[in-house]
C-alpha cells in the first residue's frame, strides 16, 4: 500500500494532484490538528461530511472521477487515494472549458441554454416560489435573508458604485421569476437608487428608533422577484461617523455561500474597484442542464433507496401548536441567539474528535434531543439544507446562485440512550442518507404527500449547518464593518436552527414563527438547548451518559404537559391515518397474527404492502 500511495507520478494518477497534496487538503479540513495515517477512519478523527462534499468538488475539478458516496463508504486516506488514481481523467478543467467553447450557437439554441431563454427552477427554488403564494399555509413570504453591517466612514456614492458592479457581475442578481414557474436573466439589474438615510442630526434615541423602523420594513419584506428585484442595499449615516449597511436578499437566487460571495465582492469593489471573481461567461441554466445529464444515474439509484424506505419514514416533530399553520396569514420570524466563545467552541470540537464524531453531528443531535422533549412522538424528520455546488466547471466557487439541496433526515429517539450513542446513530444515518441526496428532499416530500393523502407538513423543522462558510471576510470587516444583526425567513418552515462560525466562536441562532406555538414554549426550548450546549462543553460531563436537559422540576412538567397537548391531535382523521401514524412510529411492532399459522406481520411491512396495492 505505501508504495502505491507514494507513487503520485505513476500512470493513471490525477494530473494536478499528488499524494502529499491530497493529504494536506484533507488535513486542512480537520477541526483541530491531528496526525493521520492511511488506514485511520477520517470521520472518526473529526472530518465533517459537509466539508467532504466540497472536497469532492475540488477533486473533480482537478480531474478525478470520484463521488461523495464512494468517499463516505470508506473514509480512509489510503482508499481515497486509490479511488483518485483509478478514476483520474486528464485535465478535466481544460476538457470542460474546451467542450463549452466547442458548442456552436445552433447547438446552444437547441439545448435551451442561451442566457435569454427562460429556464426551469431547481426543486428547492420551486418550493420557495410556491411558498411565496398567498394561498399556501405559512406562505405568502419570500425565502429571505436580512443583514446589518455596522462600520464607520462608509461613503454613499462609492458604495453605490460598488453595488452596481456586484449586480452586473453576477447574472442571478439580474434574474426575474415568471408566472409560469420559470426564471430568466435580464441584461440590466432592477433599477432602484440605493437609499441613504442621514440620521446624523437626530438625538441618539431617535436614531435608534429610526433604525428600528428600517429593520422592521426590510427584514421580512417580499421583494418583487417577478420584476427582477432580488436584492437590496441601503445605508444609514449615524453620529460620530458611524454607518450601518442594510442588506437583504431573496434566496431564490442565492445560497449561504452566495451571501459570502456578494459581501466579499462588494467590499473588494468598494475598496479597490475590483470586479467580481465569477467567470464572465458563467450560466446557471447551462450548469443545471449539465448536472441534470451528468447525475441521471445517481438520481435513479437514490430514488430506489428512498422508495424502499418510504413506508417506514416518519413525519414532522409533533410539536404543540397554538394554531394551525393555515390560520396564520403572513408568518413573522423571531430570532434567538446563543454564542459559544472561541475557547468553548474549540473545546467542543476537541471533545467531538476524542469521541470520534463530528461537531456538526453533535450540534444536530443536541437539537434533536430538545425537539424530542417537546414532541408527541420520538421519531421525526429534521430538514437539512446541503451545499451542492458540483464542480463541473472552473469558477463555480465564485458564482452567486441557489445550489441548495435538501435532505430529510429521520432521527429515532424512542429508546433511552447516552448522548454519545445518540450522536453516533444520527451520524451513521446521515452518512447513509447523504450518499443518496441526488434524490432531493423536495422530491421525497412530494412522494410522501402522494402516498400519505391528507398529510402535509413533513419537515418544517430545519437544521442549517454553515460551518466553514464565514459570512464576511477580513476586507469586508475593514472596509464596511462587522456583521451585527441577521434574520432569515423561509416559507412553510416552523423552526430554523442556523449556526455560523464568527470571530473564532460559534453563533447558534433559532428563527421561529412565534405565533404558531404556545406562548413561551420556544423560549423554554431554546433555554433547554443552551443548557445542553453548556453541558456538552464542560469537561467534567461525560457524553457517555444521558444529559438532564431541564434544570427545574416545574420546567420538566411543563415540557411533559406540552407533549400531551398538541393542537393537531384534535383534528378529524380518516380511519387509515392512525394506522399509518403507528406504522411510522413503531414499524417493527407486530400488527397482525395469523391464528392458523401463528405467522405475524409488522406495522411497517403491512403499510408497505398496503401502499403497493394503492399504487
Amino acid at each position: 500500500m505505501k508504495q502505491v500511495l507514494d507513487d503520485s507520478n505513476s500512470a493513471g494518477s490525477v494530473s494536478s494532484l499528488g499524494y502529499e497534496e491530497v493529504r494536506r487538503q484533507v488535513q486542512s479540513l480537520m477541526p483541530v490538528a491531528v496526525e493521520m495515517d492511511d488506514e485511520q477512519n477520517l470521520i472518526e478523527l473529526g472530518l465533517d461530511s459537509l466539508q467532504m462534499m466540497r472536497m469532492v468538488n475540488k477533486w473533480r475539478r482537478a480531474g478525478a472521477k470520484v463521488t461523495f458516496a464512494e468517499l463516505i463508504a470508506s473514509p480512509r486516506l489510503g482508499d481515497w487515494w486509490a479511488l483518485l488514481q483509478k478514476g483520474a481523467q486528464p485535465d478535466a478543467a481544460a476538457k470542460a472549458k474546451a467542450g463549452r467553447e466547442a458548442v456552436s450557437e445552433p447547438e446552444q439554441e437547441q439545448t435551451g441554454v442561451q442566457e435569454k431563454t427562460p429556464f426551469a427552477l431547481t426543486d428547492v427554488q420551486y418550493a420557495y416560489w410556491i411558498g411565496r403564494q398567498d394561498d399556501q399555509p405559512l406562505g405568502g413570504v419570500g425565502c429571505h435573508a436580512y443583514l446589518e453591517i455596522d462600520g464607520a466612514g462608509v461613503e454613499p456614492k462609492r458604495l453605490e458604485a460598488a453595488w452596481k458592479k456586484v449586480l452586473l457581475g453576477h447574472p442571478m442578481l439580474r434574474a426575474r421569476f415568471l408566472a409560469d414557474g420559470r426564471q430568466e436573466v435580464l441584461d440590466a439589474p432592477y433599477e432602484k437608487p440605493m437609499a441613504v438615510h442621514d440620521l446624523r442630526a437626530l438625538p441618539e434615541h431617535e436614531q435608534e428608533s429610526e433604525l428600528g423602523r428600517i429593520r422592521e420594513r426590510l427584514s421580512h419584506r417580499k421583494l418583487a422577484v417577478e420584476q427582477g428585484e432580488v436584492a437590496g442595499l441601503e445605508l444609514s449615516l449615524l453620529s460620530y461617523g458611524r454607518t450601518r449597511l442594510h442588506f437583504d436578499l431573496d434566496l431564490l437566487v442565492a445560497d449561504v455561500q452566495s451571501l459570502h460571495i456578494i459581501l466579499r465582492d462588494l467590499a473588494a469593489a468598494y475598496a479597490r474597484g475590483a470586479e467580481p471573481l465569477a467567470p464572465a461567461d458563467w450560466s446557471f441554466a447551462r450548469y443545471l442542464q449539465q448536472e441534470t445529464a451528468r447525475r441521471a444515474a445517481d438520481r435513479e439509484e437514490a430514488a430506489r433507496y428512498w422508495q424502499d424506505r418510504l413506508a417506514s419514514l416518519p413525519g414532522a416533530p409533533g410539536l404543540p401548536l397554538a394554531t394551525k399553520p393555515e390560520m396564520i396569514g403572513a408568518p413573522v420570524f423571531a430570532r434567538r441567539t446563543h454564542r459559544l466563545s472561541e475557547s468553548d467552541w474549540t473545546r467542543l470540537q476537541k471533545r467531538a474528535q476524542a469521541y470520534q464524531v463530528t461537531p456538526a453531528m453533535v450540534l444536530l443531535t443536541a437539537y434533536a434531543e430538545v425537539l424530542d422533549r417537546w414532541s408527541t412522538h420520538s421519531e421525526f424528520f429534521i430538514n437539512i439544507p446541503l451545499f451542492d455546488r458540483q464542480a463541473s466547471e472552473p469558477g463555480i466557487e465564485d458564482v452567486v446562485a441557489d445550489f441548495t439541496n435538501l435532505l430529510l433526515l429521520a432521527v429515532d429517539m424512542k429508546q433511552p440512550a447516552a448522548f454519545l450513542e445518540r450522536v453516533r446513530a444520527v451520524q451513521t444515518q446521515f452518512h447513509q442518507d447523504v450518499a443518496h441526496a441526488a434524490y432531493s428532499g423536495v422530491q421525497l416530500q412530494r412522494e410522501l404527500a402522494r402516498v400519505r393523502q391528507g398529510e402535509r407538513d413533513f419537515a418544517p423543522v430545519v437544521f442549517a449547518c454553515n460551518l466553514g462558510t464565514p459570512l464576511i471576510n477580513e476586507e469586508c470587516r475593514q472596509m464596511l464593518g462587522e456583521l451585527s444583526y441577521m434574520i432569515s425567513q423561509t416559507p412553510q418552515v416552523w423552526l430554523d436552527f442556523q449556526l455560523y462560525e464568527m470571530n473564532g466562536g460559534l453563533l447558534l441562532a433559532w428563527d421561529a414563527v412565534e405565533q404558531l406555538f404556545p406562548e413561551g414554549m420556544i423560549d423554554q426550548m431554546f433555554a433547554a438547548f443552551c443548557e445542553l450546549m453548556e453541558w456538552l462543553v464542560a469537561p467534567e460531563n461525560d457524553w457517555q451518559s444521558a444529559p438532564l436537559l431541564l434544570s427545574g422540576l416545574a420546567e420538566r412538567q411543563q415540557a411533559e404537559d406540552a407533549k400531551a397537548t398538541t393542537a393537531l391531535d384534535n383534528e378529524p382523521q380518516c380511519l387509515h391515518e392512525a394506522f399509518f401514524a403507528q406504522a411510522r412510529q413503531q414499524p417493527l411492532e407486530t400488527a397482525l397474527i395469523d391464528s392458523s399459522t401463528a405467522a405475524s406481520v409488522t406495522y411497517g411491512e403491512l403499510a408497505k404492502r398496503a401502499l403497493q396495492v394503492a399504487t
